[in-house]
């Protein structure tokens, strides 16, 4: 009996023509990404364009040429996958930001940025999602039923302030870019948590009970995945430190830490939990404790991976995102009409703007009220600024259209084909046009401060390793010893107009005296040989002979 070769030949044909285009594809995309650096490189002096911005553009441009050379068929050249994006991509850039926070601004001002990320989000959920009911009505836009709507709200509650955060300097407006920044994490957390709550309820007969359910769920989610995070973050902290690794090997420690917080993201997408708080709480405490146990060259290794990571991972998206948007496939639906696809375009970037000022401009007013130092309050130019940060929409935005409007596939429903569309107009409009007017809009309403009253960061953070704090602690020497301490005035002034019994004072001392002799951190490097701790006794004894 004669085996058929021509069919499997056929096969292994096909398998490695695949595997060719795959290569080739991927080749393309990186050299795409090499060249956004570049370019923004070159435009790191004008910031008028973000590497953002850039990385649309070349999406773009790519997507234009793509089209020329396929006759019209596809613009680009990897398929989008939401388990790429919210797997692979979105967990570096959220871990890093939960890792070089500054901790003592983002929890000084806690309620402040829970009260716009939260609460806020809600207020703009409200309004998208009502307003669009009402006014895709008009517009006969399809069958969309209300968890469709609520989606929506969802959907373009998710902010994105990358643009507003690379022109704010942390030094010279601490209080606005801890908000904006912690405002921005805490909202897309709220918005995917709201986006999940939405789907796992049967919307279609909404009663009290359903709405209960609904809220709870949502804290409980909420509460879960946080300490998920927490407790993540405290193992890594707690293994290093009783280990210690780095003495044997440092790559083990970067490993280590990288595999940890990535792992407490899986663990709560296993759990059906909010992997962005999660990670974002494990980056928090993996800078407070586990980086602080590791060796100094871990340190700096781990501290440049991270950021390195979410970097690419940021561009990635964007570059995609740009090419995507010229998919002729989903325009095929809306070019009938092409009038009716602006419409909604425009309705959801109004109720987008409605829905964000309707949250900050109360919220800060709220927040005043709390406020008694005027420094602490957060001003009218200050609250446009969070304003028009919380007005462009992008990556997440698209994760969730794509995760709620092709289940059915938006080739064949007209409503779903609209809404990606739109909401791919709405990601670009936003990001592109805002994004251009936000550098001259800052420089407009917080004109830069002289150099003399930047304040200067916080000594913990893992974005900085020379400070005051440490170079001062580096001078104890016996020849320091002998002369008089000079009280410095800003410092007698900070201690007197700062009250003494705060919640970060309590929990200062809580740290100081329960967590930080189990979990390690700042001060409390273990004492092993090869250790950080023992080349500073070493070092010391040394200049006292």
């Amino acid at each position: 009996m004669a085996f058929p070769l021509a069919p499997l030949l056929m096969k292994l044909q096909m398998v490695s023509t695949s595997d060719h285009g795959s290569v080739v594809s991927m080749n393309l995309f990186v050299a795409l990404l090499c060249a956004c650096i570049v370019i923004g490189h070159l435009l790191e002096e004008n910031r008028w364009m973000n590497e953002s911005i850039t990385a649309l553009v070349i999406g773009l441009c790519t997507g234009v040429v793509i089209l020329l050379f396929s006759g019209g068929k596809n613009s680009h050249i990897l398929v989008f996958s939401e388990d790429l994006f919210f797997i692979y991509l979105l967990p570096p850039i959220i871990f890093n930001a939960g890792f070089q926070v500054k901790k003592k601004q983002f929890f000084r001002n806690f309620m402040t940025i829970t009260l716009f990320g939260a609460v806020g989000t809600l207020i703009s959920f409200v309004i998208i999602s009502l307003g669009a009911r009402e006014l895709f009505k008009k517009l006969d836009v399809g069958s969309l039923d209300v968890g469709d709507y609520l989606a929506l709200g969802a959907i373009f509650s998710a902010t994105d302030s990358v643009c507003t955060l690379q022109v704010l300097n942390q030094d010279e407006t601490p209080l606005l870019y801890s908000l904006v920044f912690g405002e921005g994490v805490v909202n897309d957390a709220t918005s995917v948590v709201l986006f999940n709550a939405i789907q796992s309820f049967d919307l279609s007969h909404i009663s009290t009970s359903i709405v209960l359910q609904f809220v709870g769920n949502f804290l409980y989610l909420f509460v879960t995945s946080t300490m998920l995070g927490v407790i993540t973050g405290l193992l890594s902290a707690f293994i290093i430190k009783k280990l210690y690794i780095g003495r044997h090997s440092t790559d083990r420690e970067v490993a280590l830490m990288i595999l940890m917080a990535y792992l407490s993201y899986m663990l709560a997408e296993l759990f059906y939990l909010s992997g962005i708080l999660t990670v974002f709480f494990c980056g928090i405490v993996m800078s407070h404790y586990t980086w602080h146990n590791v060796t100094e060259s871990s340190r700096v290794t781990t501290k440049h991976a991270f950021a390195t990571l979410s970097f690419i991972a940021e561009i990635f998206i964007f570059l995609y995102v740009g090419m995507d948007a010229l998919d002729i496939e989903k325009w095929r639906f809306v070019r009938s009409s092409p009038g009716k696809s602006v419409g909604v375009s425009s309705v959801l970037l109004g109720l987008v703007l409605v829905g964000r000022a309707a949250s900050v401009f109360p919220l800060s007013s709220l927040s005043n009220l709390f406020k008694k130092s005027p420094h602490e309050k957060i001003h009218f130019k200050q609250q446009i600024t969070i304003w028009w940060a919380g007005l462009m929409r992008g990556a997440v935005s698209m994760a969730l259209a794509y995760n709620q409007f092709t289940r059915s596939g938006h080739t064949q429903l007209r409503g779903n084909a609209i809404m990606i569309t739109s909401t791919i107009t709405v990601v670009l409009f936003s990001t592109v046009v805002f994004g251009l007017l936000t550098k001259p809009l800052v420089r407009l309403l917080l004109p830069q401060k002289p150099l003399s009253s930047i304040v200067i960061s916080e000594p913990s953070s893992p974005k900085s390793f020379t400070t005051p704090l440490l170079e001062n602690g580096q001078h104890d020497s016996e020849a320091d010893l002998g002369r008089p301490i000079i009280p410095r005035p800003t410092s007698l002034r900070m201690l007197l107009s700062t009250p003494s019994h705060t919640v970060h004072h309590y929990w200062r001392k809580f740290d100081d005296r329960f967590m930080r002799p189990v979990f390690g951190g700042r001060g409390f490097v273990p004492f092993v040989p090869g250790s950080p701790t023992e080349r500073s006794v070493h070092q010391r004894l040394s200049e006292e002979n």
